[in-house]
């Protein structure tokens, strides 16, 4: 189930982040699914969860290992049995990889900590 979401706007890319809570693994392939089919044009949806003491996590091609700074925030705030997902709507004009790196954090974190 979904807990939060966060929106975020960067040269004309948008970023939009969800926070679920998981029961299974395999509700996160469920989740991602559904994210990919309601998001039709998306770029990119890097990702990563905690389910019991098993971790998991995509770049989904981007650049920067971004999917490590969801997990570490995942983890720092103890959210087990989580997911955060970012989804990726591209603007047209590159953020460089640093940019692109702080922004998909900064959508997280905001996502977590709402």
């Amino acid at each position: 189930r979904q807990i939060n979401n966060s929106f975020l706007e960067v040269k004309k890319s948008k970023f939009y982040g969800y926070l679920y809570e998981i029961d299974s693994i395999k509700e996160v392939k469920l989740i991602l699914k559904g994210l990919k089919e309601d998001n039709k044009g998306y770029r990119h949806i890097p990702y990563a969860y905690y389910f019991n003491n098993t971790a998991g996590k995509s770049d989904d091609k981007e650049p920067g290992n971004i999917s490590i700074s969801f997990l570490n925030n995942l983890e720092r705030n103890n959210l087990k049995n989580h997911l955060i997902a970012v989804v990726r709507f591209y603007g047209g004009t590159k953020l460089g990889a640093s940019n692109l790196s702080r922004t998909y954090g900064k959508c997280a974190s905001t996502c977590i900590n709402k």
